[in-house]
């Protein structure tokens, strides 16, 4: 097992490695030897003042952001640094805003708009439309205008995400555009204003292909960190869940979450140029959207694979269903043209924060009875608290910045130390497993000798040669015994598991009434079983009676009894051993007597590992000795394994 973990590991690290010393190349070439000047970004281009929602006008510098939310936003101004090259691009990337690009005079230049169908209609039947054909009846009509062509596949007043590019020569035509004022407006159809106006309206000028190189240069590097994450949720989680030998589903699920962590931050970075691939705007950001449910799905699970009880369990279950049903909804609203997922984006994240402060709540009811508080809390604490700060920024809006970012990134990095510290954890327990059954092995080949040494078999062969002249029969009870015997101590070297009580006092029985046949009237044994159903290793009890019998009453001169019990409490076995014999000191050194005590300690050891029992020995010189074997129950769920 060592080597196969270990294998594993080293292959999983060894990817890993080469992927990151690949992305490294990649960003260091993109942005150290290759890094040339091809493309200006701007906020906007024209040069001049602008006004939010019909408010006071403020003086405009395309290369400083505007931070400001707006329902609608008006510029003026000129292309002052607009330049005369045949070859030169604009690029507009957009995200769930209309925008118009006109002159002064209200003359097209650029623009991005959506016409409904009755006043699509309106506009065909006014350009001389035959008003008598089937097509333009108002019951026929459903064709609506959308991203400047005709479809009957749209959504309802949906811009989602465009990237549009335009030749320079196309716009500046008549060679005065620099010259001339331009009026762009840019209105969110939404009735919430979330976006500022930086976030969904970017511009740029290149060369050729402009937007392909902006791609490769300043998007594609942290996009292949975020793919590496989702490489990390697909693989190292649940890899490392088989490697610890078990379905840990707190591992499955945050690699679930890393998954779609790394999905939706790559659509988010490449979100002003997924539409250079998708061409449907609408299309793009349904994707976006759909992502980001699927993460705080992933995050609810996550959560909710830290909590324990049943109870809580089930409760966290119920809120995550119910999001997912939510989510189904609103899926079905695009669908049907009621209304499309970013126009519901704001209660669903809202829903999202509510279900995520409920499984928090749960989290740190259970987190007050747990000793490992501070780990516990580490593990989903900046998560959850990312998540509801960002719910609170939609409201108080005290930030641009977007917290679940951060709080991903620390558990993350709490989940991959926590792996390790798992994998090393488990890696230790291999090596104690092995050392475990070897040291089981020795033991059972110590308790086997030390129950057929030479002398004992002596003894019982002599006994049996005495009895076939004086008892026939008593000889050959005892020869089928002593052979029963010994088959049961090399049949005990095949058994790695715990066995029935009753199994064991069977051979305990033998044993005995061979020394019986020894000891006589000396020796007198007491059964006193009051509990038989819990299981126990092979040959425990034997080294504790055989103690009794040779150094108790044995060593006595008019012999004694031993007495084998077994009671059952509330949270135990018990198996007592005791006898009236010499007794000795138990806190006497012990002394170098010729004999081993290796088979005790194995016993303990072996009592310890299997079970979680221990052995109590109390003694009195001169009274006897009592030996208590405790099993406890929590301990005996190899119970029903064995026969």
């Amino acid at each position: 097992m060592k080597k196969v973990i270990g294998g594993k590991v080293w292959t999983i690290a060894g990817i890993c490695f080469a992927i990151l010393l690949l992305i490294g190349l990649i960003v260091y070439s993109a942005q150290s030897f290759l890094k040339l000047d091809l493309t200006i970004s701007k906020s906007v281009f024209l040069e001049g003042e602008y006004s939010v929602d019909g408010g006071e006008w403020k003086p405009t510098n395309g290369y400083d952001p505007i931070n400001e939310r707006f329902h609608k936003i008006v510029f003026k101004g000129k292309m002052s640094d607009f330049v005369d090259l045949q070859s030169e691009n604009i690029t507009i990337s957009s995200q769930n805003v209309w925008y118009t690009l006109k002159t002064a005079q209200g003359e097209p230049v650029f623009e991005l708009t959506y016409v409904g169908k009755d006043e699509l209609r309106q506009l065909y039947l006014s350009s001389g439309a035959d008003p008598n054909d089937p097509m333009f009846q108002p019951e026929n009509f459903d064709m609506v205008y959308n991203d400047g062509y005709a479809s009957k596949v749209s959504f309802p007043d949906t811009p989602g995400f465009k990237t549009a590019t335009a030749y320079a020569v196309t716009l500046n035509g008549d060679g005065q555009l620099a010259n001339k004022d331009l009026v762009l407006e840019v209105v969110n159809p939404y009735p919430f204003a979330e976006q500022s106006f930086s976030d969904c309206f970017k511009v740029m000028y290149s060369e050729a292909n402009g937007a392909y190189l902006k791609f490769f240069f300043d998007v594609l590097p942290p996009v292949l960190l975020f793919l590496l994450v989702c490489f990390f949720g697909i693989f190292l989680f649940p890899i490392a869940g088989f490697i610890l030998g078990k379905v840990n589903y707190q591992y499955f699920s945050f690699g679930a979450l890393c998954l779609f962590w790394g999905l939706f931050m790559t659509v988010q970075r490449a979100g002003a140029y997924i539409n250079m691939w998708i061409i449907d705007p609408a299309v793009c950001m349904t994707i976006v959207i759909l992502l980001r449910y699927c993460l705080f799905i992933a995050i609810m699970f996550y959560l909710k694979s830290n909590l324990t009880g049943s109870v809580t369990r089930a409760a966290a279950n119920a809120a995550a269903t119910a999001y997912i049903l939510a989510v189904i909804a609103v899926i079905a609203l695009q669908f049907v043209y009621v209304s499309d997922l970013y126009a519901t984006s704001q209660i669903m994240y809202l829903c999202a924060a509510a279900i995520i402060l409920i499984i928090t709540a749960l989290l740190i009811t259970e987190a007050r009875h747990n000793t490992r508080v501070i780990m516990i809390l580490v593990s989903w604490s900046p998560l959850a608290l990312s998540i509801l700060l960002d719910a609170a920024n939609r409201f108080l809006r005290f930030t641009d910045i977007h917290f679940y970012y951060f709080g991903v990134a620390v558990t993350m990095i709490y989940q991959i130390v926590h792996l390790v510290f798992d994998l090393r954890k488990q890696y230790l327990a291999s090596i104690r497993y092995q050392q475990m059954q070897k040291e089981l092995y020795e033991s059972k080949v110590q308790v086997m000798v030390s129950q057929i040494q030479p002398h004992f078999m002596y003894n019982a062969l002599t006994s049996i040669a005495m009895m076939c002249q004086i008892d026939p029969e008593t000889a050959q009870e005892a020869t089928v015994t002593f052979a029963k015997y010994l088959r049961g101590n090399m049949d005990s070297l095949k058994q790695t598991k715990p066995v029935p009580f009753g199994q064991e006092l069977e051979h305990l029985k033998k044993y005995l009434y061979i020394e019986k046949l020894r000891f006589g009237k000396k020796l007198n044994i007491v059964y006193d079983i009051r509990a038989v159903d819990f299981v126990l290793p092979l040959l425990s009890i034997q080294p504790l009676v055989e103690n009794a019998v040779k150094h108790g009453v044995g060593m006595k001169k008019q012999g004694g009894t031993v007495t084998i019990a077994t009671r059952e409490t509330e949270n135990s076995y018990e198996v007592i051993i005791s006898d009236d014999g010499v007794g000795f000191d138990v806190n006497a050194e012990k002394k170098d007597d010729g004999r081993s005590h290796v088979g005790m300690e194995n016993t303990r050891r072996r009592l310890k590992d299997m079970c979680k029992g221990e052995v109590r020995i109390e003694s009195v010189v001169g009274q006897g000795t009592t030996a208590t074997v405790i099993l406890p129950k929590e301990g005996q769920k190899n119970e029903d394994t064995v026969s």
